[in-house]
Protein backbone atom coordinates (compact mmCIF):
# COMPACT_ATOMS: atom_id res chain seq x y z
CA UNK A 1 0.00 0.00 0.00
CA UNK A 2 2.81 2.74 0.70
CA UNK A 3 3.88 1.97 -2.87
CA UNK A 4 0.81 2.66 -3.87
CA UNK A 5 0.33 6.08 -2.34
CA UNK A 6 3.83 6.87 -3.39
CA UNK A 7 3.22 6.76 -6.82
CA UNK A 8 -0.21 8.41 -6.56
CA UNK A 9 1.79 11.18 -4.59
CA UNK A 10 4.16 11.52 -7.72
CA UNK A 11 1.25 11.56 -10.16
CA UNK A 12 -0.10 14.36 -8.35
CA UNK A 13 2.61 16.38 -8.09
CA UNK A 14 3.19 15.45 -12.16
CA UNK A 15 0.21 16.87 -12.60
CA UNK A 16 -0.08 20.33 -10.37
CA UNK A 17 3.51 21.37 -10.54
CA UNK A 18 4.87 24.28 -12.09
CA UNK A 19 6.49 23.77 -15.63
CA UNK A 20 9.75 24.78 -15.93
CA UNK A 21 9.27 25.23 -19.76
CA UNK A 22 6.13 27.67 -19.54
CA UNK A 23 7.91 29.75 -17.11
CA UNK A 24 10.75 30.24 -18.81
CA UNK A 25 8.70 30.99 -21.92
CA UNK A 26 6.83 34.21 -19.67
CA UNK A 27 10.66 35.16 -18.46
CA UNK A 28 11.91 35.54 -22.03
CA UNK A 29 8.76 37.16 -23.43
CA UNK A 30 7.86 39.28 -20.69
CA UNK A 31 10.91 40.07 -19.10
CA UNK A 32 10.23 42.97 -16.66
CA UNK A 33 6.73 42.00 -15.98
CA UNK A 34 7.79 39.77 -13.17
CA UNK A 35 4.79 37.21 -14.70
CA UNK A 36 7.20 34.08 -14.46
CA UNK A 37 7.84 34.90 -10.54
CA UNK A 38 4.13 35.25 -10.63
CA UNK A 39 3.30 31.93 -12.62
CA UNK A 40 5.57 30.40 -9.63
CA UNK A 41 3.77 31.30 -6.53
CA UNK A 42 6.16 34.15 -5.59
CA UNK A 43 3.18 37.27 -6.12
CA UNK A 44 5.14 39.55 -4.27
CA UNK A 45 8.93 39.68 -5.69
CA UNK A 46 6.64 39.54 -9.23
CA UNK A 47 4.47 42.71 -8.38
CA UNK A 48 7.90 43.97 -6.76
CA UNK A 49 9.63 43.43 -10.33
CA UNK A 50 6.40 44.71 -12.19
CA UNK A 51 6.50 48.35 -10.19
CA UNK A 52 10.22 48.55 -10.48
CA UNK A 53 10.03 47.51 -14.20
CA UNK A 54 7.10 50.02 -14.85
CA UNK A 55 8.21 52.97 -12.74
CA UNK A 56 11.79 52.94 -14.65
CA UNK A 57 10.11 52.71 -17.84
CA UNK A 58 7.98 55.80 -16.70
CA UNK A 59 11.31 57.37 -15.36
CA UNK A 60 13.36 56.89 -18.49
CA UNK A 61 12.55 60.03 -20.35
CA UNK A 62 14.18 61.94 -17.43
CA UNK A 63 17.07 59.42 -17.60
CA UNK A 64 16.99 58.60 -13.69
CA UNK A 65 14.92 55.30 -14.67
CA UNK A 66 17.66 53.57 -16.65
CA UNK A 67 18.96 52.79 -13.46
CA UNK A 68 15.51 50.59 -12.49
CA UNK A 69 15.16 48.89 -15.87
CA UNK A 70 18.82 48.03 -15.98
CA UNK A 71 18.30 46.46 -12.04
CA UNK A 72 15.29 44.50 -13.31
CA UNK A 73 17.36 43.38 -16.69
CA UNK A 74 19.70 41.72 -14.68
CA UNK A 75 16.75 40.29 -12.01
CA UNK A 76 15.59 38.66 -14.72
CA UNK A 77 19.21 37.34 -16.15
CA UNK A 78 19.72 35.95 -12.77
CA UNK A 79 16.05 34.34 -12.79
CA UNK A 80 17.37 32.21 -15.45
CA UNK A 81 19.49 30.04 -13.25
CA UNK A 82 16.77 30.25 -10.65
CA UNK A 83 13.79 28.76 -12.02
CA UNK A 84 14.64 25.38 -11.95
CA UNK A 85 14.91 25.92 -7.89
CA UNK A 86 11.60 27.33 -7.86
CA UNK A 87 10.04 25.06 -9.61
CA UNK A 88 11.77 22.06 -7.43
CA UNK A 89 10.74 24.17 -4.75
CA UNK A 90 6.91 23.78 -5.61
CA UNK A 91 7.35 20.05 -6.22
CA UNK A 92 8.30 19.38 -2.93
CA UNK A 93 5.72 22.06 -1.39
CA UNK A 94 3.02 19.60 -3.09
CA UNK A 95 4.96 16.66 -1.44
CA UNK A 96 4.87 18.17 2.01
CA UNK A 97 0.87 19.13 1.39
CA UNK A 98 -0.14 15.84 0.07
CA UNK A 99 1.87 13.75 2.73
Amino acid sequence: MDVQRELMIEQRVANEAKSPLIAYLLLIFLWGFGVHRMYLGRWISGLIMLSIWAVGWLLTPILIGWPAVGFVLLWCVIDLFLIPGMVRSDREDIRRRLR
